[in-house]
């Protein structure tokens, strides 16, 4: 059976045509499944967009009055969930002013006056990443607390810090903690780059060339909540780099919530045992009655590549595309959605954890070893006029000698250390102490306790400026 016989119009459009588009063509190009849930966007632009044509005298003080009441209507019909989605409802903008015309008859027509789809759907994407974006700020700001608060009880809790997954040097467990609390203040850096980027508003673009109605779009931003409108109509309607942006955003706070899964699979695994984590954020096992899987962090590190791949996607849609509105650009949204969806479900998880986990001082501390405290003893000498390379090298044939003999460097003669440079003196079996070497590094952004104390108050006064959820998963459980 072919489906795509001729039928009556029923588009926007169907004045110029005389059949309605094929069910193969609308299969393709209706966007409503995934664009509904653009309608709070799209009913609060079409309400400003009705005052600004009142303003211009497009429409007078009843036709305004009826318009804005008819669409706050509308809206309350979505949110109760009486809304009825119709069969020829193309977008959430067709089923928006189809209902609208429903309750307050034709003057719904003169809404669309001077306005294009092309400029309407821009600003209501506008919108809503900027509703995104705020509440990326509650969630990361949350995850970024619950990780300062862990760090501060812990400044003094030893641990292995490694590079090349080796051991390297000891650190606090706080200075683990707030590495990725750094990470995460830069992720809330690129979040106000993304809405930055949303900042301007498309609405009076028209289609391309602008609106020939005088509207007051400075105003009419004012209202929306943008700085300013976009200062060409060609580029306003076609924009979507704060789409590349957001999703820029979300994919980097991915890679860092993914990197911190990786090191908490790792650190709660029983090879390693430095944290425990709470059962209400595990999963066990179908078959393996033992086990208990850290499927939170899994799912983190899992779902980091889907985000980058809504973003990859995204930029191979978007950079071939000439001047203007092209249909390309109703890829945008659902890579917008989601992205958001998948960090607003997984920030409050990882949250949430991290609030419950527990660290196991006693298994970190013997995972040290004192050929970890190496860089010191080569400072040691370097603090007694010895060249750092020259030290470099002393120190090596002493860690060589640890091996071979089979015999830790604190446990190593002073006979052999004074063989190899004169500099050392008894006092150098003082270096194999591990809190002092963390004490040592006590400059701006170092591993010791009150460095790390002050990087903790600078976070938890910076980010006291955003929201919180206020909700603690522990306490209320």
């Amino acid at each position: 059976m072919n489906d795509d016989k001729p039928q009556q119009s029923n588009t926007l459009w169907h004045g110029r045509y005389e059949a309605a588009a094929a069910d193969s063509l609308r299969k393709l190009n209706d966007s409503l499944p995934f664009d509904k849930r653009m309608y709070a966007e799209d009913i609060r632009g079409s309400v400003a967009w009705a005052r600004a044509l009142g303003r211009a005298g497009i429409l007078n003080a009843e036709e305004t009055t009826a318009i804005t009441e008819g669409l706050d209507t509308v809206r309350t019909e979505v949110e109760a969930g009486a809304f009825t989605f119709a069969v020829g409802d193309e977008d959430i903008h067709t089923a928006v002013e189809r209902r609208l015309t429903e309750l307050i008859g034709p003057v719904a027509g003169k809404l669309h006056t001077g306005r294009s789809r092309n400029d309407q759907v821009a600003t209501d994407l506008r919108l809503w990443v900027h509703d995104a974006v705020g509440k990326f700020y509650v969630g990361i700001s949350d995850l970024m607390r619950s990780l300062a608060e862990l760090a501060e009880a812990h400044t003094e809790t030893l641990m292995p810090g490694y590079t090349h997954m080796r051991a390297a040097q000891p650190i606090t467990a706080a200075h683990w903690l707030m590495s990725y609390v750094e990470m995460l203040s830069r992720d809330l850096v690129q979040s106000a780059v993304a809405l930055d980027f949303a900042g301007e508003l498309p609405l009076g673009s028209s289609a391309l060339a602008g609106t020939p109605y005088p509207i007051d779009r400075r105003a009419l931003a004012g209202e929306l909540g943008f700085f300013g409108p976009t200062q060409n109509s060609l580029d306003g309607v076609s924009d979507r780099d704060f789409v590349a942006s957001f999703l820029f955003a979300a994919s980097m706070l991915m890679i860092h919530l993914s990197r911190f899964a990786e090191d908490v699979i790792l650190y709660s695994s029983p090879q390693f045992g430095f944290i425990d984590l709470d059962e209400r954020y595990t999963t066990g096992s179908s078959i393996m009655p033992q086990k208990q899987n850290p499927d939170i962090f899994e799912l983190a590190r899992g779902k980091a590549g889907r985000i980058i791949g809504d973003l990859t996607g995204f930029l191979v849609t978007y950079k071939g595309l000439p001047s203007s509105y092209n249909k390309d650009l109703q890829e945008d949204k659902e890579p917008v959605f989601d992205a958001a969806d998948t960090l607003l479900a997984l920030l409050p998880a990882i949250t949430g954890a991290v609030q419950t986990m527990r660290f196991n001082p006693e298994k970190m501390r013997a995972a040290l070893d004192e050929g970890m405290l190496a860089t010191d003893v080569a400072d040691y000498l370097v603090m007694r006029g010895v060249p750092f390379r020259e030290a470099h090298g002393i120190v090596g044939k002493l860690v060589r000698r640890s091996l071979e003999t089979d015999t830790l460097l604190s446990k190593l003669p002073f006979e052999l250390y004074q063989s190899l440079s004169p500099a050392f003196q008894e006092d150098v079996y003082g270096v194999y102490d591990f809190m002092a070497s963390v004490r040592k590094r006590n400059q701006i952004g170092g591993t010791a306790p009150e460095a790390v104390q002050q990087q903790i108050n600078r976070v938890k006064m910076a980010i006291s400026m955003y929201p919180s959820t206020n909700s603690n998963e522990e306490e209320s459980a």
